[in-house]
């Protein structure tokens, strides 16, 4: 019988949400959608010694802002909760008490020192992993080595331990992943990882294995990273007797730096000065300020069609996608067994086209809050028509007055290069003659400014290059920019006709 698609992400409240948990967020947010199933947020916070305070919230806070809406999870409730580990805490003994009971877990009671020692042993006999495991359990203080009536004696006295999963010494653990095909790991490679603690708290292994069955998780969508982990997590399913429910596996590839070597980082984001957070996170402890993608300018929805396309390919060679359109497409088939490169400059792409997709009234609102701090007056239709001029050349609403100062201030300054190359000996009295032409327009409109402007230029057996560089100069101070003539009309005759005369008495003629 199918199962009803129902899938998790579970991050750590550790830290700020790294641009990779949110593609995992992502991809499991699609294939819920794409399935008509549930996605679940659930918050793993077993480890306790690294919670770090705001965490929490700054990954719901993230979510939103994707538009990543959960189904079920810490803020959204639902019939499978708690939705916190933390608050799941007592659900697990039994579990564990099984395990134990049936031989397939131990108590260890070996110090930190003890450890040690062991490791440094395996180090100094040039064993390349030390672990602890079916070959080196024998020779530690656990309830394999030890009396019954020792352990009791040491758990009497409540002497710290952990219980760890036994892992068999000579077995093959197959694990089908929908990405990767089938994974064979050999167990004397598995380590017997702690599943639980004496202060009650389960490690990530047991937690996430018993939570997903309680939550009748049908797919584990997670990174690359707990590849190596999940042999332990199918022999736990095994052992707890839930072998025919285990979830389908997919393990997504890494993000990786822009030049493709080593996994993406936030010292890579600082070096190369692009974010790796969706939102701004300032460091509770040191207050450092790390940027997000948020805070930088991007439209949450360029964030996401950017993000979705590193590590899975649609059907063509299509890149801009709506989020109904991603989930209609989405599939695990299509995601690469290979890390992606994260690429700033396509980022900024992504925005851009987003940028330019939006109506100019609708660009005019979001430019507006930046001029009323300028103390320009809202004129909504000259704004709107700015808009339209510019934002062919933007990528960030930021990036707004940058490009179209010139509309709403006089220029303060001349592009010198222009200056140089244009503004010529006899220049100056032929833009007085042009300015003559412009005067006794009856209509100021792109069309007839530019037909004036070339027949004037034809009249003066001018080159069109040789005039039009110094008239966008004049009136708006730079050598580039949207349609000049375009620029004129919206400027208005008078303003155009008084920007010429500011040039011609500023500017000295070169050579």
């Amino acid at each position: 019988m199918d199962r009803k698609v129902r899938v998790r992400f579970a991050p750590s409240p550790t830290g700020p949400l790294h641009i990779g948990g949110v593609r995992t967020a992502l991809y499991n947010y699609l294939f819920a959608k794409r399935n008509n199933g549930d996605f679940i947020l659930r918050i793993e916070d077993t480890d306790q010694t690294r919670y770090v305070e705001g965490a929490e919230k700054y990954i719901l806070n993230s979510l939103e802002w994707c538009g990543i809406k959960c189904d079920e999870g810490v803020e959204a409730g639902g019939e499978f909760g708690p939705y916190r580990q933390s608050e799941r805490k007592e659900m697990y003994r039994q579990y564990v008490e099984q395990l134990v009971d049936n031989d397939c877990a131990y108590y260890a009671f070996d110090t930190p020192e003890e450890l040690d020692e062991m490791r440094q042993k395996l180090k100094s006999a040039k064993v390349p992993s030390p672990q602890y495991n079916a070959v080196t359990r024998s020779s530690m203080k656990n309830s394999l080595t030890l009396s019954e009536d020792k352990v009791k004696e040491l758990l009497d006295k409540n002497t710290p331990y952990v219980v760890r999963i036994k892992v068999p010494r000579k077995e093959e653990i197959k694990i089908k992943d929908i990405i990767r095909g089938w994974v064979v790991f050999h167990s004397s490679q598995v380590d017997d990882k702690v599943l639980f603690k004496s202060d009650g708290m389960p490690t990530y292994h047991l937690a996430n294995v018993v939570d997903d069955h309680l939550m009748e998780i049908s797919h584990v969508i997670r990174g690359e990273e707990w590849l190596p982990s999940t042999p332990v997590h199918v022999l736990l399913y095994k052992y707890l007797g839930w072998e025919g429910e285990m979830p389908e596996f997919a393990h997504l590839p890494l993000i990786l730096k822009p030049d493709g070597n080593g996994k993406l980082s936030k010292r890579d984001g600082d070096k190369l000065g692009f974010p790796v957070f969706p939102l701004e996170w300032i460091n509770p402890e040191n207050k450092e300020r790390s940027s997000g993608f948020k805070d930088d300018g991007y439209f949450p929805q360029s964030f996401l069609n950017m993000l979705v396309l590193l590590g899975w390919h649609p059907s063509d060679d299509k890149e801009l996608f709506t989020l109904d359109e991603l989930i209609s497409e989405f599939s695990l088939e299509r995601v690469t067994k290979s890390g992606a490169k994260f690429d700033p400059d396509k980022a900024k792409w992504f925005n851009q086209q987003y940028l330019k997709s939006y109506d100019d009234k609708e660009l005019a609102k979001m430019v507006q809050p930046a001029l009323q701090d300028k103390g320009i007056a809202n004129d909504e239709e000259f704004i709107s028509n700015v808009c339209g001029l510019v934002k062919e050349r933007m990528s960030f609403i930021n990036d707004f007055w940058e490009h179209a100062s010139y509309f709403f201030e006089k220029p303060k300054s001349y592009d010198e290069k222009v200056v140089r190359k244009k503004w010529k000996e006899n220049i100056p009295e032929v833009v007085v003659e042009l300015k003559s032409v412009f005067l006794n327009l009856q209509s100021f409109k792109a069309d007839e400014i530019e037909q004036a402007f070339k027949h004037f230029v034809e009249s003066k057996g001018l080159p069109i290059g040789a005039l039009m560089p110094v008239l966008r100069l004049l009136v708006s101070g730079v050598g580039f920019g949207p349609p000049l003539f375009e620029m004129a009309e919206l400027l208005g005759k008078e303003e155009v006709i008084a920007r010429i005369e500011t040039g011609i008495n500023e500017l000295e003629p070169v050579g």
